[in-house]
């Protein structure tokens, strides 16, 4: 190869190798360089990312970091396109690679396990090569959350992981509601309202959180009744989300209320 030298008149004559030019295969193939010279790949790590109830701008600062740092995202789907958290943090991983996890809503244990065990295998599989995996999930993960399964999971098979917090749905109801849940000496009980009979709950002395209790509104409305409370009851649906309605009297609530329905009991009736 010539290069001219001042305005060309000292030609420099340069040799090149075969492959001048060519990144070494320590980049070019990380793993299988690594593996050859007998060299460990540090494993990624996962996180389940808390990203709110549904309202983008109650993401967190750490929400946004992890998601900005990691390598691919991972998204329930509950069947239907349904990607709810998804369409919270679209703005801050366009794109990131999304590696979708089917998380049916069903109640058959065996099921269940199965779904369960496949996703934290798949995901173990992306840690395994290196990745940094978000795996985004509806308020906060330590509560009632699908990535709670996966979590365990992952560390049982020898991966790191570890859970960032959101704000939970009850939270942001109770903004919504311009209200408080519990103050001074009071109590608070969380209930999955979609899941089993509330009644025993009804006998603590406590205020109520009923989550996603769509599907039960209307049993929900006649017990609250029966034990005098109903009008102690407030709801607010879709909280932060398109379609979000705010009943600040329960009873005047329709039965045909959506799943992301939470609705707040206050003891003292103010």
């Amino acid at each position: 190869m010539l290069l001219g030298g001042e305005a060309g008149r000292f030609p420099i004559c340069l040799a090149l190798s075969p492959g001048w030019g060519r990144a070494p295969a320590s980049v070019r193939e990380p793993r299988q360089y690594m593996k050859k010279e007998g060299l460990a790949m540090k494993r990624g790590i996962l996180y389940g990312v808390g990203v709110g109830p549904g309202d983008p701008e109650l993401l967190t600062l750490k929400a946004r970091r992890i998601l900005s740092e990691a390598d691919v995202i991972a998204v329930p789907d509950k069947g239907a396109g349904e990607k709810t958290a998804l369409n919270i943090v679209k703005d801050y991983i366009q794109g990131k690679p999304l590696h979708t996890c089917a998380a049916p809503m069903v109640r058959d244990q065996a099921v269940l396990d199965r779904v369960r065990d496949s996703i934290a295998a798949e995901l173990c599989g992306l840690l395994e090569e290196g990745k940094t995996v978000a795996f985004i999930t509806l308020g906060d993960p330590s509560i009632y959350s699908t990535y709670l399964y996966i979590h365990r999971r992952v560390l049982a098979a020898g991966y790191e992981a570890k859970m960032v917090p959101g704000v939970p749905s009850f939270c942001a109801v109770a903004a919504q509601l311009g209200d408080g849940l519990c103050e001074g000496s009071d109590r608070l009980l969380i209930v999955p309202a979609s899941h089993r009979d509330v009644a025993d709950c009804l006998a603590v002395d406590a205020n109520l959180v009923f989550m996603k209790a769509g599907r039960e509104i209307g049993a929900l409305r006649r017990t609250l009744a029966e034990r005098g409370l109903l009008d102690r009851a407030a709801m607010v649906e879709n909280c932060g989300m398109d379609g979000e309605r705010v009943f600040p009297r329960f009873a005047e609530a329709p039965e045909d209320s959506g799943y992301f329905s939470v609705v707040v009991v206050k003891r003292d009736g103010e």
